[in-house]
């Protein structure tokens, strides 16, 4: 294939996390030689791709990743490294701010002046404004939460840097991102306050409970909405997105999810179906920093990848997060 020729050595930020492995699986099958920085804070030693070569290393080690992306002349990063539990955002605002705009400045400062040609950030639907509720890439932006607050941040960081240096950028704004691989090799381990995860690991339970927070909203049926996209085809869309933007030598942002919304409690449902035990709901307080409802418009995505998603139905992403709790234990 001809791009190969082109783009060879690609850096992983957090590839030893939920969506770096389920991206370096799909790399690695590709042949393309694979470079991991992860400081383990949230990533696992255990998610780490025997076919890649990893450094222990922080995002603020300015140094040792300089050192890492000349030795091994790097061309491509995929940045995924970064704090996301929207939660503890709130209270820790600071470690936020550390790890996710100051750790992204100083990977862009390092890629600026070295032979990186194309820079992929993984970015979040929580950079837009809760007014909108399906949101195109143009689409107003204004962070509810500090979390969406520092991944705006780095976008800027990441325009305003590679603009002026004819470097190509993907900012990939995710929406939930859920399941796990059907290798079933890799899943999220982290219980990172995530509904699927928590609603995989409650289901395990003689008598599961699940939580819900908030069911005042102005929705169908008054819990939050949500556009979930499996990971494994968000890996793909990075895949794609990488060899597109390095053949075309263009920069872009897009929307990942699935075009669709599904409440918290048809997700719910579903999960219900895979239980035998009767299964109790709690409502709790609304979280602060939640987002009523947001979905993504996906057309651009479409249009740009030819892109058709290999896991758009609910019952398969409950089925593959259920399957790797299972496997966990």
């Amino acid at each position: 294939i001809k791009y190969i020729t082109y783009m060879k050595n690609i850096l992983v930020t957090g590839g030893a996390g939920y969506i770096g492995s389920h991206i370096i699986e799909l790399l690695v099958k590709k042949n393309f030689n694979v470079f991991i920085i992860d400081n383990l804070s949230t990533g696992h030693k255990k998610l780490v791709n025997k076919k890649a070569k990893f450094f222990n290393v922080d995002l603020n080690q300015f140094y040792q990743i300089s050192k890492i992306i000349k030795k091994y002349n790097i061309d491509s990063v995929i940045h995924l490294a970064a704090k996301t539990n929207i939660t503890e955002a709130e209270k820790k605002p600071r470690i936020y701010y550390k790890n996710n705009i100051r750790g992204t400045l100083n990977l862009v400062k390092v890629c600026k002046f070295a032979n990186v040609k194309n820079f992929l950030f993984s970015s979040t639907c929580a950079v837009y404004t809760d007014k909108v509720q399906r949101v195109k890439e143009t689409s107003k932006t204004f962070p509810k939460g500090i979390y969406g607050f520092t991944k705006l941040k780095g976008e800027q960081i990441i325009k305003k840097y590679f603009k002026k240096r004819k470097k190509n950028y993907a900012i990939l704004r995710y929406f939930n991102v859920v399941g796990a691989s059907p290798s079933k090799k890799i899943g999220q381990i982290n219980k990172a306050d995530q509904l699927f995860k928590n609603l995989s690991l409650a289901i395990k339970k003689k008598n599961p409970v699940f939580n819900i927070y908030g069911n005042d909203y102005n929705t169908v049926d008054g819990t939050c909405l949500r556009d979930f996209i499996h990971v494994s085809d968000l890996a793909d869309i990075h895949i794609k997105t990488l060899i597109k933007v390095n053949t075309l030598n263009k920069s872009i942002i897009l929307n990942c999810g699935y075009g669709k919304g599904w409440s918290v409690l048809e997700v719910i449902n579903e999960f219900k179906k895979f239980t035998k035990n009767k299964v109790k709901i709690n409502f709790k307080e609304r979280r602060k920093g939640d987002i009523v409802k947001i979905i993504a418009n996906v057309d651009k995505l479409r249009k740009f990848l030819a892109w058709k998603p290999k896991f758009y139905s609910l019952p398969k992403m409950v089925k593959s997060s259920i399957d790797w709790e299972k496997k966990l234990n």
